[in-house]
């Protein structure tokens, strides 16, 4: 498993979904995306996403100003 970051601070809805899923099709199964977000739309299309697509929604946790999303590739 190898760990990847996604700075999306600053963009709004739909982008850090869109930017997620870009570069997770480039991840192996089983690596993990860490994605930093400020859009609070987030909150709601991030775990949809990953429902949607199949990954796992590993963590969501506030950071500082952000929320940071862990989502595992499966």
């Amino acid at each position: 498993m190898t760990e990847f970051t996604l700075d999306a601070r600053g963009l709004l809805c739909p982008l850090p979904v869109l930017k997620a899923r870009k570069r997770l099709q480039k991840l192996e199964r089983g690596d993990r995306l860490i994605m930093h977000a400020t859009d609070p739309a987030a909150l709601i299309d991030v775990p949809h996403f990953c429902m949607e697509a199949g990954h796992k929604l590993v963590e969501s946790r506030e950071d500082g100003d952000a929320v940071l999303y862990t989502i595992e590739k499966r």
